[in-house]
């Protein structure tokens, strides 16, 4: 199936063919015709599966079809900064050509920016719970106009404890609305709020990616925050590396690295969504061809990339979502070729690299004998793991909170064995005393 067969209109099919998509996943394939319906949503998938376009694309689609009045038309609710910075760059991407508006507003920055951008007016809002609740209650955001609602990653929402935030928010939306509700899992918790809050909601469930290609040969280096630049130059002085493409969380990384490949004398260029269409499209055929060596990019401007005979994959920094890693080195290793992905790991990093094996399954070989482990990061990296053995320690003795049954639970547990205890060892007590007086009586005797 290709985007044409969905009924797509041709201002998001032209941004999708310049983005480099041509067929939908599983989850936008099957989501995208529920939405453009009407219909609720409650789509079971984890991040990395296409989710974001299954329900942004739709969503843009209707918007640009409805009446342009003014008012916050769609919110979509994540539980973290970073994703709802991927998402706002999705929005970016694919509504290039509806002339739609768009913001994002999280935590832990400065509020003016996002409130400037509010004022303007915004047909869009990507938010985080805290910062959305807190500015509503500043006057900023209304959401009588809302004509869309997707709750995202709900079952990381329960985890980090944002369901009140939720819960608050909800009375606040109007009654007729679309709802779309995305989680990986469905504990009994989330089940339950999926039923209040959706009407009649068709589901939709794919497949989680859970391995890695077999032919792909994976590696992490040890290294400090500073010495990243100096491996990596160290790296690129082989030869064998023909053609390699270098992922950073952000666009400002990306650009960095550029400028120090080129400034070094490898030809180099960075494509993330501020560089012009033209510029990235430009970078792209180079780097097809096997002119340039060299590509930087973020996950999402990397989305649609398909060289032949990508020989390296490079994880400048580790992403913080375990799926995107298997996405990331999934672009090497094609068509039969082998493929070499390599992971660079600073201490802050540690519980990324844990979550991303645990996905995969396997543990990563760690390359020892190179000049840059220094010793700096050497005991960082010893003391981080310390940090989180003891952590996973303190996490399996303290389960449970005092507000939920767990605690009390295991107190009762606990208690129980002591009393068991405490019975065994005084059975043993009096065992050892008529013991003791039997031999003294067979003495005296």
């Amino acid at each position: 199936m290709t985007f044409e067969q969905l009924d797509l209109i041709s201002p998001i099919l032209k941004a999708l063919q310049e983005e480099g998509y041509t067929s939908p996943t599983p989850i936008q394939e099957q989501s995208i015709p529920i939405v453009l319906k009407g219909k609720d949503l409650l789509g079971c998938a984890q991040t990395g599966t296409g989710k974001t376009a299954a329900f942004s694309i739709p969503i843009l689609q209707k918007l640009y079809k409805s009446e342009k009045n003014r008012g916050i038309k769609a919110l979509v609710l994540t539980p973290t900064r970073e994703l709802a910075i991927q998402i706002e760059e999705s929005f970016t991407a694919y509504g290039r050509y509806t002339g739609l508006r768009h913001t994002v507003i999280f935590g832990g920055v400065p509020q003016k920016p996002q409130t400037d951008a509010l004022k303007k007016g915004v047909d869009v809002l990507i938010a985080t719970p805290g910062r959305l609740l807190d500015l509503i209650n500043q006057g900023f955001i209304s959401l009588k106009t809302l004509e869309f609602f997707v709750l995202d990653e709900a079952d990381r929402m329960l985890d980090m404890g944002f369901i009140h935030d939720i819960k608050r928010i909800l009375p606040m939306l109007p009654k007729k609305r679309q709802t779309l509700f995305f989680s990986a899992t469905m504990p009994p918790e989330i089940e339950k709020l999926a039923s209040s809050i959706l009407f009649q909601p068709e589901k939709v469930e794919v497949t989680p990616v859970s391995s890695t290609v077999d032919i792909i040969q994976q590696s992490v280096y040890f290294v400090g925050k500073k010495e990243k630049k100096d491996l990596l130059l160290h790296l690129l002085k082989n030869p064998n590396i023909e053609s390699v493409l270098i992922f950073t969380r952000t666009k400002h990384g990306a650009d960095k690295i550029a400028k120090l490949l080129i400034k070094e004398g490898i030809e180099a260029a960075a494509i993330h969504g501020n560089k012009s269409q033209n510029a990235r499209q430009r970078a792209l055929t180079s780097f097809k061809d096997h002119t340039l060596r060299v590509l930087i990019a973020t996950d999402i401007a990397a989305r649609g990339i398909d060289v032949d005979q990508l020989s390296h994959v490079i994880n400048y920094e580790l992403p913080n979502v375990p799926e995107t890693y298997v996405h990331r080195i999934g672009r090497t290793g094609r068509a039969g070729h082998e493929g070499i992905a390599i992971a660079f790991c600073e201490p802050e990093e540690l519980p990324y690299l844990k979550d991303i094996q645990k996905l995969i399954g396997i543990k990563i070989p760690v390359v020892l004998n190179h000049p840059f482990i220094s010793t700096e990061a050497t005991v960082a990296i010893e003391e981080k793991k310390e940090q989180m053995k003891e952590k996973a320690k303190e996490n399996k003795k303290y389960r449970g909170n005092k507000g939920n049954g767990d605690f009390w639970r295991r107190q009762k547990m606990n208690q129980k064995k002591d009393k068991k205890y405490f019975f065994s060892d005084l059975n043993h007590l009096v065992e050892i005393i008529v013991l003791k007086s039997r031999t003294t009586n067979l003495k005296n005797t």
